[in-house]
């Protein structure tokens, strides 16, 4: 049974699929660390989504300060009703 069911309208575009692919890669072979870098409105959050999905573990997601923590927090919880 799933336990992240991702639910979008959107499918991944441009560097997103690359993006995910390579870390469900790396998280496959057991790279403890990864980073996903991409300038403001790229679709960071959605590529981490989609990753937890396929992934579909518990995920640990850090951000630098309560704010952009606060708006990860509202991101995720429409992406995962």
């Amino acid at each position: 049974m799933d336990r992240f069911q991702l639910t979008s309208t959107y499918q991944p575009q441009g560097d997103q699929p690359t993006a995910i692919k390579q870390l469900v890669q790396g998280i496959k072979k057991g790279h403890k660390h990864q980073v996903l870098l991409g300038v403001t409105g790229s679709g960071k959050t959605f590529t981490m989504a989609n990753v937890i999905a396929q992934v579909n573990r518990p995920t640990l997601v850090m951000a630098p300060n309560k704010t952009l923590a606060a708006q990860l927090y509202t991101e995720f919880k429409e992406l995962f009703p």
